[in-house]
């Protein structure tokens, strides 16, 4: 799946014939020749949060853990509990490093007792592979990188799960954060209610890097698209403005490894007691770390910001009350949803409650922004 470009060799997922006749703008996203957008990611963002969009998200990783140790392995580097977990169920966790920075955010679904996947972000499966062999220790279990042996597209929007209805009535019973099994276009298929947009909607996984699959993708993308009115395709532009409005964190951003998920704000996805009652279970790697940040309180928390401004915040821009720097951007954009200039950024803990009116630095002018709870959109 990859092609020579003047920039070096990028891989391609089997979708990219059809991004390129849908007139997609192609750029290089960590090694992957990916859709930014189709024309206009205003456009797409509001297609999604009106109707529905329909997304490549094949760059991202995706492992696959099996054994008769796979679910100890998992709780031994997932801050979120593997252990209880039911056949068809999806946790979102993260991966720490010892000091309880994060080095990704993950999804893991238990397909058995002893398989598991993990879908991972594309700029970090390298990372965690030498992460995860260094790590197993005695455990026993097997690991397969499928990434560039399987796809996955995302569909996500009000009207998503309406338009499936009419091909399939399991998937809509399907609950958020749960998946089912399916055979879609004569293809074994993992089908999950989860997504990165704030929308209702399902992300779909082929096991297959075949011909097959990849006509069958291009057939779904194509019966998707000819519901102009309802599913549109959208690229990585609209995906970014819309995961911001659902103050999702974006790794790099909100989330690294000097960043640790307590002062994210992403205690629904620790478990902060883990394995304490239960040697079976075992702590997670990073445990001891985020116990202490959390007793103590993270000395700068992550907030939402509304600047009473036309432009957008960028990263790394600063953060600043009655003239010292408090904190620094992590996200910004001009919401089209709220047709409102918005941000996250960290704040020092004393100056992160709502309401409060603090400066950003956008470079040549300085302009007031309100704390405000996050997320800043959330779907009805």
């Amino acid at each position: 799946m990859g092609t020579n470009t003047a920039e070096g060799t990028l891989r391609q997922t089997p979708l990219h014939a059809f991004h390129l006749e849908q007139g997609a703008k192609m750029v290089d996203f960590t090694g992957w020749s990916m859709p930014l957008h189709y024309g206009s990611i205003l456009d797409e963002h509001r297609q999604v949060r009106s109707s529905g969009g329909c997304f490549d998200v094949t760059h991202m990783g995706r492992l696959v853990i099996t054994g008769r140790d796979a679910r100890r392995f998992l709780d031994r580097v997932c801050t979120r509990q593997i252990a209880g977990m039911k056949d068809g169920q999806a946790r979102y966790s993260i991966v720490c490093n010892e000091r309880g920075g994060c080095r990704d955010d993950v999804l893991v679904y238990r397909l058995g007792e002893s398989e598991y996947w993990m879908v991972c972000n594309a700029a970090n499966r390298e990372k965690l592979l030498e992460h995860f062999d260094t790590v197993r220790g005695d455990l026993v279990f097997k690991l397969d990188d499928i990434t560039e042996k399987s796809v996955m597209i995302a569909v996500q929007g009000p009207r998503v799960m309406e338009i499936i209805g009419r091909y399939s009535r399991e998937i809509p019973e399907v609950k958020r954060y749960w998946f089912t099994r399916l055979n879609v276009l004569g293809l074994g298929a993992i089908v999950s209610r989860t997504g990165y947009t704030g929308e209702d909607g399902v992300e779909i996984m082929f096991r297959s890097d075949s011909f097959v699959a990849s006509l069958a993708l291009k057939t779904l993308m194509k019966d998707f698209s000819a519901l102009e009115d309802v599913i549109r395709p959208a690229g990585l532009g609209a995906r970014d403005s819309l995961r911001l409005e659902a103050a999702m964190a974006l790794y790099g951003h909100e989330i690294s490894e000097e960043i640790d998920p307590v002062s994210a704000g992403l205690d629904f996805a620790i478990k902060l007691a883990k394995g304490d009652d239960d040697p079976d279970i075992g702590r997670f790697i990073g445990q001891d770390a985020l116990q202490a940040i959390a007793a103590d309180g993270p000395r700068r928390r992550l907030v939402g910001l509304v600047l009473d401004s036309p432009r957008a915040a960028r990263q790394e821009m600063a953060v600043q009350r009655d003239g010292t720097v408090i904190g620094a951007v992590t996200s910004g954009c001009v919401s089209p949803t709220l047709e409102k200039s918005i941000a996250m950024a960290y704040v020092d803990a004393d100056h992160a409650d709502e309401g409060t009116t603090v400066c950003v630095d956008l470079g040549r002018q300085t302009v007031d922004a309100t704390i405000v709870p996050l997320p800043f959109y959330k779907r009805g």
